[in-house]
């Protein structure tokens, strides 16, 4: 590689790991084990600084004299850098309380799934634990900065926050997932005695005194701050209309108007009813679109009940899949996919699934994550779908073939191109059709459902960060498109509440990717190749959607 690049790729990478310990632990990068996320406004200066002169510096480079691997390392670091940077002069730690997604959370769900493969790393996790006070002193302060500024989270997420904490800290310290990581294999069981010992007194002594006075902070300072629902969007702060944007450039590498992706919205919504006619007469026995609306959100035989049905319905279609992938792709992941259950506090607020990718050194394989805290949340006609998009071939075949392509660099292994990762999952659960892995028409209106609800956010997620909708305009609108159940809509919208733009990634993604796959095939004709052209996709890790179109383009052109 272009030696100035190099060493530019490496520096970016060196950001993101210093940046965030925490996400280098997750996923196999120990380059600054033993420390933890600076949430301070000092880092965040910091890291501001580094990121747009890191973009303007790759930029500077003459693309005429790179190869064309090159280029596309060039363009994902100018877009990944300079996005970063714009997003954090937005100072989203300022509002930074998010009861789905927020740090706080994501560590119950995750800390004990971290893995040590060495004791050197071992004692770096404990390290880390034991800084926990002072990350969660920064975040406190970061919210004092915002409340000064009249910049503050909507306050259902602040409650349920609170909630949530308190949950924790009233579970048993016994099982607490700070002190479940997987040990080394070197370690004998004196010594694996011995490290769990350490890790319950960080447990007692430092992360749930933090979590304690986190939640104090959150109920004595910020609470009576917080956005009411009627409030809920971006769009009520002097500088909302930035902030949203900046947001929707992080999440979708492109420029649209709020208002355009509204519209976009409405129009997918209006063009899957003929899809739900022409299904939904057979299993449902009417053409009707709003009486399948109904039917499939209130009818309780085609809801699960038990947490046992729910896993067997989402491993069933994942082996599916993994017999039918060598058909449709050339390349495939060395590294397996599990499951296993999004458990602790925050568990019912949290989404009907996710996917975690595998670590670095393949000492943690990919991992499946489902809901089960309340199974009824979870529909028979729409397991099928999930499993396909959060697992194969949805995240973990685009994920772990990112991580495996030889030569790439890490910080394209693993950039934040969320129009990508979301665009494939949801492309994925089309693709899976074309597969033939749907049992039935039942499950086929589980995609139809979940192109609703991705539309249905293009309109809810606009209209909440840029028109200025409440909450509970946002819950009728996506109840009154999508067969949705109520609980899941409740979740979903205050999701985007708390994560603006994120959302927008899934059915934009997914068009961009239909879009360029439609113009290989014309341009190609019979000489297209699904399996090649998957393979082209997926072989230059996430990128932004103009580099992905050009990727394909030239591929096609050859």
């Amino acid at each position: 590689m272009d030696n100035t690049l190099a060493r530019l790729a490496a520096d970016y990478w060196a950001l993101q790991m210093e940046r965030s310990p925490i996400t280098g632990m997750l996923i196999g990068d120990f380059s600054h084990a033993g420390e933890i996320d600076d949430l301070s406004r000092a880092a965040e200066d910091d890291a501001i600084d580094r990121a747009a002169s890191l973009a303007a510096t790759a930029e500077a480079i003459d693309p005429g004299n790179l190869t064309g691997d090159e280029r596309v390392t060039r363009a994902v670091l100018v877009e990944d850098a300079r996005t970063l940077a714009s997003e954090l002069s937005t100072r989203p730690a300022e509002m930074a309380v998010d009861h789905t997604m927020g740090l706080h959370v994501v560590l119950l769900q995750l800390a004990g799934h971290v893995v040590a493969p060495t004791p050197e790393v071992a004692d770096f996790v404990v390290g880390t634990w034991s800084r926990m006070g002072t990350m969660f002193r920064q975040a406190v302060e970061r919210l004092r900065q915002g409340v000064a500024k009249g910049r503050t989270p909507p306050r259902l997420a602040i409650e349920r926050t609170i909630a949530q904490i308190d949950e924790y800290l009233a579970s048993e310290v016994s099982d607490d997932p700070f002190a479940r990581p997987a040990a080394p294999a070197a370690f004998d069981r004196v010594a694996e005695v011995n490290w769990r010992d350490r890790l319950n007194r960080q447990v007692v002594d430092v992360i749930r005194p933090a979590y304690a006075a986190y939640r104090d902070a959150l109920r004595a300072e910020v609470l009576v701050h917080g956005r009411p629902e009627e409030r809920s969007g971006l769009c009520w702060l002097e500088d909302g209309e930035q902030a949203y944007a900046a947001a929707i450039r992080r999440h979708t590498t492109m420029d649209p108007t709020p208002l355009a992706v509204h519209h976009i919205g409405l129009e997918e919504i209006a063009g899957l009813e003929d899809e739900y006619r022409r299904l939904g007469t057979g299993p449902l026995e009417t053409g009707d679109v709003a009486e399948m609306y109904r039917r499939l959100r209130d009818d309780a035989a085609l809801r699960f009940s038990t947490r046992e049905e729910v896993l067997e319905a989402a491993h069933g279609a994942m082996e599916r899949a993994r017999e039918a992938l060598p058909g449709w792709f050339g390349r495939l992941p060395g590294i397996g996919c599990e499951m296993a259950e999004i458990e602790g506090a925050g568990a019912s607020d949290s989404t009907l699934a996710f996917y975690l990718e595998p670590a670095m050194d393949g000492s943690r394989p990919g991992t499946y994550f489902v809901n089960t805290s309340r199974p009824s949340i979870h529909t028979r006609y729409e397991a099928e779908a999930l499993a396909f998009h959060e697992s194969i071939p949805g995240h973990h075949l685009q994920i772990a073939i990112g991580q495996e392509v030889d030569g790439l660099p890490d910080f394209r292994r693993h950039a934040a191109m969320t129009v990508f990762v979301e665009g494939w999952g949801l492309y994925a659960e089309r693709l899976a059709d074309e597969m033939g892995l749907y049992t039935s028409d039942l499950s086929r209106l589980g995609v139809l459902s979940f192109d609703s609800w991705r539309a249905g956010r293009l309109v809810v997620d606009t209209g909440i960060h840029a028109l200025g909708w409440s909450r509970r305009q946002a819950i009728d609108f996506l109840t009154d498109n999508s067969p949705q159940v109520d609980a899941n809509v409740a979740n979903e919208i205050d999701r985007y509440i708390g994560w603006p733009g994120q959302a927008l990634a899934y059915k934009l993604g997914q068009r961009e990717i239909r879009r360029i796959r439609a113009a290989a095939e014309q341009q190609l004709g019979t000489g297209f190749d699904v399996r090649a052209f998957h393979d082209v996709v997926l072989g230059s890790g996430p990128v932004p959607v103009a580099v992905l179109e050009e990727v394909v383009t030239q591929w096609a052109t050859r």
